[in-house]
């Protein structure tokens, strides 16, 4: 009996992007009995096919599809490189950790130097400071903008003030102005957070092309997703060279996955105390980590990528949308853009004002129990928190807004996945509960 023929690589992807859209076709949805998510991922046929195109490859770390999505991601956001590795926390770990190299000689960042930061955001932004054993100094927020107060930006810069690393918050840009001025007058590295802003954009230029280096995460709540997934932006070679190193096991050889002897002197090498000659891919300029991605996850975010215009119209939309709703509501403070920005909102924040009579746990519970989804603003004042109650650390102010954000605010979604009778059905809920329509 002859054999079945092989079927193509084009006939498997199409067979598999017509199965996908069958398959992520949405669902009816029916108010009260659908979920409302928070947040999540949009796919299609053609992301499905993409990463099927990957794995036929056969090469299942870095490759092809991640030099092309490097490439296609650092044009997206203005940046000379975008550098993928396993998670959004794992970009902010390696942009921070890259600013201590020894290779970018006095100005590198060394254990003790303080690094400016806000009390309210999420562990990672946090986090690489104190692994580097760095000291965070930290701002409190304004409410509405939930970003950096201005006046304390300024007041926190002392003599052992080395860097500025803060986060978008729900993807609302910082004073851009103000941090970009501050860094250049006091001679500060600047880490742009961008995990949640990933087309968001301050007089026209998008966010992560501010930093010295920059982050976005792909985790598939964030506009585009890999699955697990981030990339560390950077503007200078001699930058984007020690985030990659510190990436890559810390090893000092460059070469791209697959390839060797690019710098053309392999066995030339002789650094630290190594004899000369030693094998130059088994050279480690750095404590460093094996933070990359895989090729799949990539042709995921390539594929993604395409899409990202039409995922920020549609969150924009969305939170338009709810704020025309939430227009007039007592009680509720609405979120609002920093000046001279157009932010790519990941969510909609809401705070309870102080003499709304209400308790955020209740409503939260309520809509809850109506399948919608709420998030806090991540871990409020994480000075609150048991990981950082005894660290060390330098508070400007008395971060009284961090609290507030910490016990009165929370947020819906805006993700492109939301239609309007969701939209609908949310802003419904949250008016009927603020407004006693509904038993408490």
């Amino acid at each position: 009996m002859p054999e079945a023929p092989v079927p193509e690589r084009g006939e498997i992807l199409e067979a598999v992007r017509a199965f996908a859209n069958d398959s992520l076709a949405a669902k009816q949805y029916v108010t009260g009995e659908s979920a409302v998510p928070v947040s999540g991922k949009v796919l299609d046929g053609e992301d499905i096919a993409t990463m099927v195109d990957a794995c036929l490859d056969g090469w299942l770390t870095a490759g092809r599809f991640t030099t092309a999505f490097q490439r296609a991601l650092a044009d997206f956001v203005g940046v000379r490189s975008a550098s993928f590795v396993n998670s959004g926390s794992s970009a902010n770990l390696v942009a921070l950790s890259a600013l201590t190299s020894p290779k970018l000689g006095e100005k590198a960042l060394k254990p003790g130097d303080e690094v400016v930061t806000v009390a309210t955001g999420f562990p990672t932004t946090l986090n690489p400071i104190l692994q580097n054993r760095m000291m965070p100094v930290f701002v409190d927020v304004e409410i509405g903008t939930y970003d950096a107060v201005a006046e304390q930006l300024e007041a926190a810069i002392g003599p052992k003030t080395r860097a500025i690393m803060m986060a978008h918050t729900l993807g609302n840009p910082f004073d851009l102005d103000l941090v970009t001025r501050l860094c250049k007058e006091h001679d500060l590295w600047l880490v742009e957070d961008s995990c949640d802003a990933l087309g968001s954009t301050y007089r026209g230029q998008k966010v992560g092309s501010f930093g010295d280096t920059a982050t976005v995460s792909f985790y598939p709540a964030h506009h585009i997703t890999t699955g697990e997934g981030g990339a560390v932006f950077s503007k200078r070679p001699l930058i984007t060279r020690q985030v990659e190193s510190f990436r890559d096991w810390g090893r000092d050889c460059y070469c791209e996955t697959g390839c060797d002897n690019t710098c053309g002197k392999r066995f030339e090498w002789q650094l630290g105390e190594l004899p000369e000659g030693y094998d130059h891919k088994y050279v480690y300029s750095h404590i460093g980590y094996n933070l990359k991605g895989t090729d799949m996850q990539a042709a995921l975010g390539l594929s993604q990528l395409k899409k990202l215009e039409h995922f920020v119209a549609r969150r924009k939309e969305n939170f338009a949308y709810l704020l025309k709703r939430f227009a007039g509501v007592e009680g509720l403070i609405l979120p609002v853009a920093t000046p001279h920005s157009d932010p790519a909102w990941f969510g909609f924040p809401i705070t309870l004002a102080d003499d709304l009579k209400i308790d955020r746990e209740d409503l939260m519970r309520f809509l809850e129990g109506r399948k919608i989804g709420t998030r806090l603003i991540f871990a409020g004042n994480m000075l609150r928190q048991p990981a950082y109650r005894d660290i060390e650390h330098r508070v400007v102010g008395d971060l009284k807004n961090s609290d507030t954000v910490m016990n009165r605010s929370f947020w819906i979604g805006t993700y492109p996945g939301l239609t309007p009778a969701m939209l609908d059905y949310a802003a419904d809920s949250i008016i009927e509960f603020v407004t006693g329509k509904v038993k408490h």
